[in-house]
């Protein structure tokens, strides 16, 4: 079989990473293929309308931005923009909660009537300022050569920083500074989310957790996407399309064959296979997807650890807090089961082979901030969405029976949920054209067999730390062969909404 035409760069995989390096490439000038299995792009940073005949177009499984840096919106143009969410989170207790943002004099009170004191509040202010200063220093460095951990270390500049992020299990932290079990828990739940690990696991997972949800923008903040998440793949496209990339959807990569300097690519169509030869192959997919392609050894496998629901609802639910108003609550992170000794509970039982007694979850509302994302007759009639992400779920739970497990853990789920409200969720939730509840559940598994993420790992594989080490590359995105890159989640650097591993393979590809 011979290659039908050659290129600069071909792309496996046309989700956000994939289109962040096709626009880079093409607007370097090269020329540049796209090739995508599914019949559209975007990969699980999309918006559709899960539910019949609702005109309501959902993120569906990515929710939030963070890690996406400005200059890659400034320096591809990106039609795309965030909104700041009014309030961080709440998290109730019984008849109160802790609601944290509202301004500073409303979180110090909320803390106060809480605890007992200022104390919590003032701990969080430091702890929250010393993070801070961290993702000022590192977040920068996400979009340059790939540090030393020495060099990164200097670049912190910040001993104390350095051991509680780094060096000990953020548990260690945690506990050191906070010692109410509820706000300690709604500081760990950073390090747990799409991430099965102990607050004191040794491997520290869930410090690189952690590092990745407090450093985003040099903030930590998590913004609103304008128009859903798909807003931004369609802005990528977009630009792609723009500089000159060719991309092709409804074309599945089955094979790369490589000598280093030349790369064949086999593809497969609905009429077909096919070959296209690159100078460089970049590959938006996981390692395990990378070594199927290559015909190696793939790496340990993946496992994923969350559930995903979405909702409709009529209306939002009241609380049984009556002193917060619900679209307060639900505007920021809302945490249900998040006390500190009820996710090392949850953890637990999941270790032990048994979906958690209290399921460990957080939700937001889109809605609240983004009113675009719903049809102009549900806005009016007072609709929102709800998103719920779930925490210590592995996929090992659902491996027997994942329907039946699926169901088990939504059930669960609901009924942390509802015991905080001052009403049953199902009386809010929407019905589709069918008559059915506007709600859909994703295990793991659900999330491997629709996006292909292994073990339903949202990040492709465990985190690593934003520097290097010997084999790691110039730009973390380097693989064993010079014109192969990994430009997915799992690249050093890599895991949520970035178009980070995107842009470093481009410039690793452009030798800069």
């Amino acid at each position: 079989m011979t290659a039908q035409r050659s290129y600069d760069a071909v792309i496996v995989g046309g989700g956000h990473n994939g289109l962040v390096a096709a626009a880079y490439l093409a607007r370097a000038g090269r020329n540049v293929l796209v090739l995508e299995r599914l019949g559209s792009t975007g990969g699980a940073a999309v918006s559709t309308r899960p539910f019949d005949g609702v005109d309501a177009r959902l993120s569906r499984y990515s929710y939030l931005v963070s890690l996406l840096p400005p200059k890659i919106v400034r320096e591809l143009g990106l039609r795309f923009a965030v909104r700041k969410r009014s309030i961080s989170s709440y998290t109730p207790k019984g008849d109160t909660g802790l609601l944290v943002g509202g301004g500073a004099d409303r979180t110090r009170a909320s803390f106060a009537a809480l605890t007992g004191s200022d104390r919590e509040y003032e701990a969080w202010q430091a702890f929250y300022g010393r993070t801070g200063e961290v993702a000022g220093r590192v977040f920068p460095t996400l979009t340059e050569p790939l540090p030393s951990r020495e060099e990164l270390r200097a670049r912190v500049a910040d001993e104390t920083a350095w051991r509680m992020l780094f060096e000990e299990p953020i548990g260690a932290a945690v506990e050191e500074n906070f010692a109410d079990d509820l706000v300690r828990g709604v500081v760990l739940t950073d390090a747990l989310i799409g991430t099965f690990a102990d607050a004191h696991d040794p491997s520290l997972l869930q410090n690189r957790c952690f590092l990745y949800h407090v450093i985003g923008g040099g903030t930590g903040d998590w913004d609103v996407p304008v128009g859903g998440m798909g807003a931004l793949t369609d802005a990528l496209a977009d630009a792609a399309r723009a500089a000159g990339a060719e991309i092709r959807t409804g074309h599945e990569a089955v094979r790369i064959e490589t000598d280093g300097t030349r790369a064949e690519i086999t593809y497969r169509t609905a009429e077909g296979e096919g070959v296209v030869a690159a100078e460089h192959a970049l590959v938006n997919a996981s390692p395990q997807a990378l070594a199927a392609l290559l015909g190696e050894t793939p790496p340990a496998p993946a496992e994923g650890a969350q559930l995903k629901v979405n909702m409709l609802l009529t209306r939002l639910p009241r609380l049984r807090d009556r002193s917060v108003d619900p679209r307060e609550a639900f505007a920021g992170t809302f945490h249900i089961a998040e006390g500190y000794g009820q996710l090392a509970t949850a953890y637990a039982e999941a270790a032990a082979g048994r979906l958690p007694s209290a399921p460990p979850s957080e939700i937001y509302c889109h809605s609240l901030t983004d009113p675009s994302i719903l049809g102009p007759e549900l806005a009016g009639s007072g609709y929102q969405t709800l998103t719920l992400f779930g925490l210590h779920t592995p996929a090992r739970l659902f491996a027997a029976d994942n329907d039946t497990a699926r169901a088990a853990l939504l059930k669960a789920t609901l009924a942390e949920l509802d015991a905080v409200l001052d009403e049953p969720l199902a009386d809010c939730l929407a019905l589709d054209a069918e008559g059915r509840p506007c709600i859909e559940a994703k295990t793991p598994l659900d999330l491997e067999r629709d996006l292909r993420l292994p073990g339903g790992h949202i990040f492709h594989r465990d985190l690593s730390f934003p520097h290097g080490d010997e084999g790691t590359g110039r730009w973390g995105v380097e693989t064993g062969h010079a014109n192969v890159l990994l430009c997915g989640a799992g690249a050093v650097r890599g895991g949520g909404v970035s178009g980070i591993p995107g842009h470093n393979a481009a410039m690793a590809a452009l030798g800069r």
